[in-house]
C-alpha cells in the first residue's frame, strides 16, 4: 500500500490529505481515485497537476510498491 499525499486545491477537492491506498501502479491510482470522484480524477490527469513519487517527478506511469510515497500537486500559477 502506497501512501498518498494531496497538496493545495487537490487536498480541498479531494477532502483528505493523506491516505495509505494499495495500487500496482500510478495510473491505477489515478483510476481507483477517479472511480471514487470523478471531479478529482479529471484534476489530477489535468496537464498542470504533478506526480511525484518518492521525491521524483514523474510523468506517465510507474509501478508502485507498499512502501513509495505518491504526491499529487496542483498546477501553480504566478509571475
Amino acid at each position: 500500500m502506497a501512501r498518498v499525499l494531496m497538496f493545495g486545491a487537490l487536498a480541498e477537492a479531494a477532502g483528505w490529505r493523506e491516505r495509505v491506498i494499495d495500487a500496482g501502479s500510478l495510473d491505477a491510482l489515478r483510476a481507483m481515485l477517479a472511480d471514487e470522484d470523478a471531479g478529482l480524477g479529471e484534476r489530477l490527469s489535468g496537464p498542470g497537476t504533478c506526480a511525484i513519487l518518492n521525491a521524483e517527478m514523474v510523468r506517465g506511469d510507474r509501478p508502485l510498491s507498499a512502501s513509495d510515497e505518491v504526491a499529487f500537486i496542483p498546477p501553480v500559477s504566478g509571475g
